[in-house]
């Protein structure tokens, strides 16, 4: 069977202040082709169509019409929702768009059922993991733990029971919507840090055929059976040495899998520059990048005159301008923002406690502000799809 691996659509997202709605047409496009193209069997689609819960009417209609022209392929498509949906919107009517070999997988309920697809080897079970919120979910669960190890690892277990109760010989796909420990992010991901850990290992998916990773926006490997295909699009500037594509899975008689890459259509490539202006300006070796994205970083010791309009006389798509002068990281002016860099919320918290009454926060009080940051976010989440 062929299946063929994307996720990460985020369909009404904008790169900076570029509506990208045109390009993501052009990747639905892309994909309705490539369909046709290497005789696909099926669609995986591993969350975040969306990019966030309640999207614009123009991306609605982009959906609408991505889901019309693959249910006219004839080609079933599994879909499951990721942390930028709302689960609960994107499975409306998703009985009735089933009968179209549309499979929205949304509730995490259904998690140990499968959508069933048979080629001239049997059957296939698709298993459709739907994003997890910890918070949300670990009642249906019954774990004592909610974190994403504990809600992940109790819905592989129905995944593997109703495995085990099915003919010998039947293959098994997973698609989920995790960050998977080896997994390598970008900017562009909303954090779901709970507990302080993001990450789960990629051994709690064992005993199935392929697993359909969504999440990263990073096209990646962890195991031959393990993979995140990566958003089609490039949606923020740490992605500009991606190479945006798609997997076009083939799974064997016996469960084998081979993988191949097939690359996305870019709609202008990204550019991230580092320097003084004026050697931005004179360097003759940049002259590659005047048709890119840009973002451009200026190390000048004094911020310069007109620097946006000095740079898009030369690079007319430059999207992003930041100031980092070179200095030591002890000199007291060094920007603030630079200080924070690479530090999660919970690390902040952490050195302001220590700023304010001399030392840092001790085991039970981190414990505390990992709660609070996690009812936040926890809170943030029920919020936004209740809108």
């Amino acid at each position: 069977m062929r299946l063929l691996h994307t996720s990460d659509w985020h369909l009404g997202r904008s790169f900076h202040r570029v509506n990208m709605l045109g390009a993501q047409a052009a990747f639905v496009e892309h994909l309705v082709a490539t369909v046709r193209e290497h005789g696909v069997d099926a669609v995986l689609v591993s969350g975040d169509v969306y990019d966030r819960a309640v999207p614009p009417l123009a991306a609605v209609e982009l959906f609408d019409d991505a889901l019309h022209r693959l249910a006219g392929l004839g080609v079933p498509t599994v879909m499951i929702s990721g942390n930028h949906d709302s689960a609960r919107r994107l499975g409306v009517g998703a009985g009735l768009i089933d009968r179209a070999g549309i499979h929205l997988r949304t509730d995490p309920a259904g998690c140990g059922t499968p959508v069933l697809l048979r080629d001239t080897h049997g059957e296939v079970a698709f298993y459709g993991l739907p994003y997890l919120e910890p918070a949300l979910v670990r009642d249906e669960f019954g774990v004592t733990r909610a974190d994403h190890e504990a809600v992940l690892g109790a819905a592989m277990d129905r995944v593997r029971a109703d495995l085990a109760g099915r003919a010998p010989g039947t293959r098994s796909v997973v698609l989920a919507h995790a960050f998977v420990t080896g997994g390598e992010p970008s900017d562009s991901e909303r954090d779901i840090t709970v507990g302080g850990v993001a990450a789960v290992p990629a051994g709690l998916f064992d005993g199935v055929d392929y697993v359909a990773l969504g999440h990263l926006h990073g096209c990646q490997t962890l195991t031959d059976r393990v993979r995140y295909s990566g958003s089609p699009l490039a949606y923020s500037f740490s992605e500009a040495t991606h190479r945006k594509s798609m997997w076009l899975v083939d799974l064997d008689a016996d469960g084998a899998v081979t993988a191949e890459r097939l690359d996305c259509p870019v709609p202008r490539p990204l550019a991230r520059l580092r320097g003084t202006l004026d050697d931005l300006l004179a360097d003759p070796g940049l002259a590659r990048h005047e048709e890119a994205w840009v973002e451009a970083t200026l190390t000048d010791p004094v911020r310069p005159a007109d620097p946006m309009a000095r740079l898009t006389e030369r690079f007319p798509h430059t999207l992003h301008l930041v100031f980092d002068p070179d200095r030591a990281p002890d000199d007291p002016d060094v920007s603030y923002a630079r200080r924070l860099a690479g530090r999660g919320d919970q690390q902040i918290a952490e050195d302001f406690v220590a700023h304010v009454r001399g030392a840092g926060p001790d085991a039970p009080e981190q414990a505390v502000l990992r709660d609070a940051f996690d009812a936040v976010r926890a809170d943030d989440t029920v919020r936004e799809v209740a809108r």
